[in-house]
């Protein structure tokens, strides 16, 4: 069966539309498919990508705020965690004066720029650690394994080396040994400023246990 209308003034392709004089009748209908206005296929397919792209843009930035969020989470002082086997101990630029640290194997720990006076390192294994710009001052560092050991810059004044191991050393810069025991130690291969070599060469003695090298010879004292 037909369904009739009657508009006046009717536009179905513009956006607004106005209706003058309505029709007397009591009933008006409109086919329903008689208002066939389908959105355009490349709407839709814009529509859809903008959907995806706006799905992944939240999802990459979820993933960034839970990065940021974990590293922010995470002790700070972590990331100047000490190198070596010293597990979560953080020894660079740190106030370790007075510390224990004798016996322990602390191979390549970093030490750089921290604060060691009186530090305790008898006997300790500090093969290739770095006290680059550290103070030393009246540290124990007797019968410590110091072969490659990076003293630039250090303060190592008054401290204890009797039977240290210094070979390979680096001692450049304004590194200082001077009211240090040296009786003992072994400092062949250390690069040293010639007033350091002379001073140490005054106070020079002994023999170094494991070595078996006299510690003038080591310091090629006159």
């Amino acid at each position: 069966m037909a369904m009739l209308y009657n508009f006046n003034n009717v536009s179905l392709y513009s956006k607004k539309f106005s209706v003058k004089n309505p029709s007397k009748s009591p009933l008006c209908f409109i086919k329903p498919h008689s208002l066939n206005y389908h959105k355009p296929k490349v709407f839709e397919d814009k529509l859809e990508k903008g959907s995806f792209s706006l799905s992944e843009t939240f999802s990459k930035a979820s993933l960034l705020a839970l990065v940021s969020a974990s590293i922010l989470l995470v002790d700070p002082a972590l990331a100047f965690k000490g190198g070596g086997p010293y597990g979560s101990e953080v020894t660079r630029g740190q106030d370790l004066t007075g510390k224990d640290f004798s016996g322990k194997t602390l191979i390549k720990q970093d030490f750089k720029t921290s604060i060691l006076r009186q530090a305790n390192f008898k006997g300790a294994k500090l093969l290739g650690a770095s006290f680059f710009d550290a103070d030393l001052t009246g540290a124990d560092l007797s019968e410590a394994d110091l072969r490659g050991v990076d003293f630039s810059l250090a303060n190592v004044t008054k401290a204890n080396l009797s039977n240290a191991n210094l070979e390979g050393a680096l001692a450049t810069g304004n590194t200082s040994f001077k009211g240090s025991n040296i009786t003992g130690a072994d400092f062949t291969d250390v690069p040293l400023r010639d007033d350091q070599r002379e001073y140490l060469c005054k106070v020079a003695d002994g023999v170094n246990p494991t070595t078996g090298n006299a510690t003038r010879d080591t310091l090629l004292c006159n």
